[in-house]
């Protein structure tokens, strides 16, 4: 992948570090953890620019392999709720297939038209 050209880490690391935060949520003091107990020094501060860095580009590329199905997503429902996040309450938009995955998802402080028509507007331009 040229998005790694110039890096003196193996992509393979860069990639598993990436993964390991986004996919799975683990965190970055875990993460620094689990690479040193593999032979593989990094701080945890690198791991964090890493996944600013890679992780927009990786889910640009991935996206068109983690598409639903037409056959699962001709029927979708769209949920609304009301979260506590950080200690502020939110609405939480969904948009669900009804084989159960997750189309997108929007967080706003507020509940209006404007809320709901960039939620759908967002939802639609990544599926479409």
């Amino acid at each position: 992948m040229a998005i790694f050209s110039g890096r003196r880490v193996p992509r393979e690391v860069i990639l598993w570090a990436v993964r390991g935060y986004c996919r799975y949520g683990i965190n970055y003091r875990d993460l620094e953890e689990m690479m040193t107990e593999r032979g593989v020094r990094f701080d945890r501060t690198t791991i964090y620019r890493w996944v600013q860095k890679y992780a927009p580009e990786l889910d640009k590329q991935t996206r068109w392999y983690r598409q639903v199905p037409d056959w699962q997503a001709s029927s979708w429902r769209v949920d609304e709720t009301y979260i506590r996040v950080g200690g502020k309450w939110c609405y939480l938009y969904r948009a669900i297939t009804t084989g159960g995955h997750t189309l997108g998802f929007y967080l706003s402080l507020k509940r209006n038209v404007a809320a709901a028509k960039r939620f759908l507007v967002k939802t639609l331009s990544q599926i479409l």
